[in-house]
């Protein structure tokens, strides 16, 4: 009885295989909330070498390692909170540099806030100006923010405008507004924190574009530009205006197939040869008139005149002095393009975004109606004179006659 008394005997201690593997999922916990410390920044609060954090302030004040670079002397967590720093000066001396050119420029150059709308209205300040201030997550990320156009495409329609913007952003330094805003033309009473909205966002050195040929032939547009920013760099495409007239009418037709000929359209009187210059065709074409208003508010060196047959000829070119114009690097070449035979014109072999080539869309390209051939040298005699006085004006001869 005495030996069924007994105690039972003592607990035998974990296997050893058992007690491995929870050291092996204590280690990777606290692997797992030392990353997550990092990430949330605040490794840099943590003891480390003397030597890394001397080389950090060295290479911030040196401004070695470019942009996001960061020192090979470092330890990986040390140079990313170094890179995150950097990042951070960065982005405040942008913020100073804006509001001290804001400050000295006006209120136009400080568009979403008080005054910057059209017309004197205040409106929509608040939430404008915010959207412009590169201190967001976005921002952080690299993403940019959203400004007022650096140089706008005005012309002309059917010009080939929408080639020229499209090449344009393959460059990484050009970022530009897909659709046409018509701001300056149609939509001028939403204001410019609105028509900003629009703009994708962009990196500091990267230029915003946008393209609406509509405005090159618009009374007031020159004027509204100018009151956005006088710097404002314009580009004109402009082309043959009796090719340009037809292919005008070549879209209209394929929207309108019951529109009168082009024939009839072209003149007031055809027995006395009188042009209709109301038609918006023949109207669009008379380059020298329109460059005129436009010279009231911007010098000629800065609207730059691109050349729609060139641009079919020699892309690569045309692209070149483009490039020049808005201060950018010749990094647009002969090397992006082919030649299609089908279309007729040039197309990407790499467009932006994608690895594929990329020509234009069956809306351009359109096969042209025959036009009588006395309706077309009549259409010559009358854009001659025009056309005299727009190379004077441009100090360029785009051969045309």
């Amino acid at each position: 009885m005495a030996g069924s008394s007994a105690t039972a005997p003592a607990a035998e201690p974990l296997p050893r295989s058992i007690f491995k593997k929870f050291l092996v999922m204590l280690c990777s916990l606290l692997m797992s909330l030392y990353v997550f410390y990092c990430l949330a920044d605040r490794c840099q609060t943590l003891p480390g070498p003397i030597i890394a954090a001397g080389a950090a302030s060295e290479e911030e004040e040196g401004g070695g390692g470019g942009y996001l670079g960061g020192s090979a002397e470092l330890p990986p967590w040390q140079a990313a909170a170094a890179r995150r720093k950097r990042l951070l000066q960065r982005l405040k001396q942008q913020q100073r540099r804006r509001r001290q050119e804001a400050a000295g420029a006006g209120p136009e150059m400080l568009p979403g806030a008080g005054g910057s709308r059209p017309g004197g209205s205040g409106g929509g300040g608040g939430g404008g100006s915010a959207a412009g201030t590169p201190g967001t997550l976005t921002s952080l990320l690299g993403e940019g923010s959203k400004r007022l156009p650096q140089a706008v495409i005005i012309g002309v329609k059917k010009g080939g405008t929408r080639a020229l913007l499209e090449f344009l952003r393959v460059h990484p330094d050009v970022r530009a507004v897909g659709a046409e805003p018509h701001f300056f033309d149609r939509n001028y009473e939403r204001g410019l924190a609105w028509y900003r909205d629009l703009m994708p966002r962009t990196l500091e050195g990267q230029i915003t574009m946008e393209k609406t040929p509509s405005y090159f032939v618009t009374k007031e547009a020159p004027a509204r530009i100018s009151s956005m920013s006088k710097g404002t760099k314009l580009i004109v495409v402009v082309r043959d205006p009796v090719t340009r007239a037809i292919s005008d009418y070549t879209q209209t037709l394929s929207k309108k197939p019951d529109i009168p000929t082009f024939e009839s359209l072209t003149f007031k009187n055809r027995t006395t040869g009188l042009i209709d210059t109301s038609w918006s065709a023949i109207q669009i074409g008379i380059y020298a008139k329109h460059l005129e208003n436009w010279l009231l508010y911007f010098p000629i060196g800065q609207i730059l005149f691109v050349s729609g047959e060139r641009l079919i000829s020699d892309p690569a070119g045309e692209l070149g002095r483009v490039q020049d114009f808005l201060g950018l690097k010749r990094i647009i070449t002969d090397k992006h393009f082919y030649f299609n035979k089908t279309k007729g014109f040039p197309c990407l072999k790499k467009a932006e975004g994608s690895s594929k080539p990329h020509c234009l869309g069956k809306t351009k390209g359109r096969t042209h109606p025959d036009i009588d051939q006395e309706v077309v040298q009549r259409l010559r005699d009358f854009y001659r004179p025009f056309n005299m006085k727009f190379y004077q004006m441009t100090g360029q001869d785009f051969g045309w006659d």
